[in-house]
């Protein structure tokens, strides 16, 4: 059997895919590969499932600031499994403007999630990343038939800040999720609350004034207080055993995109999982490494951020448990030999190296790409081409 490259890359963000850095790669390298564009739960996971062979399902939905847009979810049928990614519905990415941290609204994520549980999905993993707000998750719940409700019992406005005013949470027109695995797909292990919180972490991110900081972290503690008390959220995700002495609100990765991981976990029981682990089992990665002489994976910047759960170092490990040897490609590298060697990465080829204008290097990624994909099959394949 003719022994492949598997080619494993996330995106270089504001430039290409990563289904277009698999494909340059693949391209020049001269060898038989495999392309397996991945992503770690944030954007581009609906391009990477969809890549490898899901269907591509668009409804409109409701942006962050309220306006109808088209977003998509992946979906495969056989499985009955929806990939949902929050950026395509509520991200920074589909703000029209400026940012609005206190008005921003996850509510077009949690019609992706309705949409795809009317199909029929046995299972819908929720990818977070790149939100535009900070709501606790609230506008998902409303779009999936909570009601939040203010002491006179009227609706709350959308958006985080409205959440101070909350009182009960009327679920009796839930969507019917019975029999839906929800799993979250995420590297952010930060609670709701706190200083390590959505609010306080992620806020100044999404435009947020230290006022506003303040303003959303009060509001999150009011929907954290209000589910707790009214639908006993302190035992609902506990059927792992896992201690969680601050319940649902304290539980890592409840800080996730604004507080939406809060939600999952509580209003859908979702099961929270490592976001580029969990996804490279969904796409297949360990059965492609098996025959694979080669690993070549990467990310736009190689840096401190990416020794924190992102795919590029999820790709070497998962490569080091078949044995295999990784190299990464990307625009820039900020890591040393030895940080690299350490997360089992055993080289990394950046655009920066061929062309040290970073302007230059965005705008012509492809044609450098292929480029160091040259390179990396003189240096690693042995000039077996």
């Amino acid at each position: 059997m003719v022994q492949h490259v598997l080619v494993a890359p996330d995106k270089f963000k504001g430039s290409l895919t990563a289904a277009e850095v698999a494909r340059r790669v693949s391209a020049g390298l001269g060898v038989p590969t495999v392309e397996l564009p991945v992503a770690d739960g944030g954007d581009g996971t609906v391009d990477a499932a969809v890549a490898c062979g899901f269907d591509r399902v668009t409804i409109e939905v409701t942006g962050p600031t309220g306006e109808r847009i088209p977003a998509s979810y992946a979906w495969q049928p056989a499985a009955g499994t929806a990939v949902v990614e929050l950026a395509e519905a509520s991200g920074l990415r589909r703000l029209p403007g400026d940012h609005e941290p206190l008005t921003a609204t996850s509510y077009g994520t949690g019609e992706l999630v309705a949409d795809a549980v009317r199909r029929g999905a046995k299972r819908v993993v929720l990818g977070l990343g790149g939100s535009a707000c900070t709501d606790g998750g609230a506008g998902m719940a409303q779009a999936l038939g909570a009601r939040l409700l203010d002491a006179e019992g009227n609706e709350l406005p959308r958006g985080g800040a409205a959440l101070k005013a909350l009182d009960h949470i009327d679920m009796s027109g839930f969507v019917d999720i019975s029999g839906v695995e929800f799993v979250v797909a995420s590297d952010v292990d930060n609670p709701l609350l706190g200083s390590h919180g959505a609010a306080a972490v992620y806020g100044p991110q999404k435009g947020a004034t230290p006022e506003d900081v303040r303003t959303l972290e009060s509001a999150l503690s009011r929907l954290a207080a209000v589910a707790t008390q009214t639908h006993g959220l302190l035992g609902a995700v506990e059927h792992d055993d896992r201690p969680r002495p601050m319940g649902v609100a304290g539980a890592p990765g409840a800080g996730a995109a604004g507080g939406v991981g809060f939600a999952a976990l509580a209003f859908l029981h979702a099961d929270l999982r490592p976001g580029i682990d969990y996804l490279l089992g969904l796409l297949g990665f360990d059965a492609l490494a098996v025959d694979a002489r080669l690993v070549i994976t990467g990310e736009g910047s190689l840096d401190e951020q990416s020794l924190r759960g992102k795919a590029p170092i999820g790709v070497a490990q998962a490569a080091a448990r078949a044995g295999v040897p990784v190299v990464a490609v990307c625009g820039r590298r900020t890591l040393a030999d030895a940080e690299l060697k350490a997360a089992g990465i055993e080289a990394a080829y950046a655009l920066t190296d061929l062309e040290p204008d970073p302007e230059r290097c965005m705008a012509e990624a492809g044609p450098l790409l292929e480029r160091l994909a040259a390179r990396i099959a003189t240096d690693r394949l042995g000039g077996n081409r």
